[in-house]
């Protein structure tokens, strides 16, 4: 989740029911072909305030953060959304939400979501979907809060992976570091990666050999006119060696988006290729790359969009998009990559 400018107004740009045609790059045809033939970009939800962190549960409702910044909403404490992709329907979850951001399912159906600053719970949470109850999994490192956990990921050990940076809140920065932490099934917390710059999305590969985070670097840790300059800082995608003991090495660096503004979230299929949210005015939307940073193909979204997530049974192949205060959804010719189910 970037700082938004105060002065940024939150609306969806095309109305229920109209569908944008995306623009492809390199594979636009055959089996090479990312986005299915003739796919729309189409609108499901756009009653949010600033959407975030979609995933999908195993039965196939997809849940995304909506995160009601205190200095723009007189004090809403947030929500997380869920949608029947069946009916149509989209009914809040849960609300106060923490100011969730980032969620994911881990391999046993329950919810694990990112907890931010602002008012915000700035923990990670894990809810059984039976039962409806939550426990905190991870709310302190070395005795102090985190910063504001944004984005998550979980490995086929049950390893979670989540990033930490600050955006947005009143609270104090605690930790030393924008890192990348990683939480062990024995509920202990890792500092695995500090040179990430201001880590946002973060997603562990099909082959469990890659670690990717976004770095994000806006030049600020809150709200600014537009006018106020501000200098940036690394705005790329970048990839790491994970080791089966869930350390994490430097690789390379993918993509580079500097000087414009970079990425959010992503998600992969399970290909191994990336879907990334890129934020920048002149290119936004989905873009997917090989896992090597090669761009295969694109998808302009009206609004800026925030993070992605595929479906799962008969949604498989349909990509959810976060973008301001809207949800979309285009089908592609891929299956997305799940935590093999327990």
């Amino acid at each position: 989740m970037p700082n938004l400018n105060v002065s940024q107004t939150l609306a969806c740009t095309i109305a229920a029911g109209i569908a944008l045609t995306p623009t492809l790059i390199g594979y636009a045809a055959g089996s090479d072909a990312i986005f299915a033939p003739g796919a729309e970009l189409k609108e499901l939800f756009n009653g949010a305030h600033f959407t975030e962190g979609v995933s999908v549960a195993p039965d196939g409702t997809v849940y995304f953060s909506d995160i009601t910044f205190t200095d723009q909403t007189d004090m809403k404490a947030g929500n997380i959304w869920k949608h029947n992709p069946e009916t149509g329907e989209t009914t809040i979850f849960r609300s106060p939400s923490g100011m969730s951001n980032g969620t994911k399912f881990d391999a046993q159906g329950r919810l694990v979501v990112a907890e931010g600053a602002d008012f915000g719970g700035r923990r990670i949470t894990r809810t059984d979907m039976e039962t409806g109850k939550s426990e905190i999994i991870a709310g302190l490192y070395n005795g102090k809060p985190f910063n504001s956990p944004n984005d998550l990921s979980i490995d086929e050990q049950g390893r979670i992976y989540f990033t930490d940076p600050r955006y947005a809140g009143h609270e104090p920065v605690e930790q030393p570091i924008f890192g990348v932490y990683r939480i062990d099934t024995d509920g202990t917390v890792h500092l695995v990666v500090t040179d990430a710059g201001k880590p946002n999305g973060v997603a562990v590969s099909p082959d469990q050999n890659t670690l990717y985070v976004i770095s994000h670097d806006n030049g600020a840790m809150g709200s600014f006119p537009e006018e106020v300059p501000m200098r940036k800082g690394n705005m790329a995608l970048l990839a790491y060696d994970l080791s089966s003991d869930g350390t994490a090495t430097f690789r390379k660096t993918l993509v580079d988006f500097a000087p414009e503004d970079g990425p959010d979230g992503m998600v992969v299929d399970a290909e191994g290729n990336l879907y990334v949210a890129v934020r920048d005015e002149t290119q936004k939307g989905v873009h997917v790359y090989t896992s090597e940073g090669e761009e295969l193909a694109y998808v302009e979204t009206p609004d800026k969009p925030t993070n992605v997530a595929f479906g799962r049974g008969t949604t498989s192949k349909t990509l959810y998009i976060t973008a301001e205060n809207c949800l979309y959804s285009i089908q592609t010719t891929k299956e997305g990559y799940h935590l093999p189910q327990k």
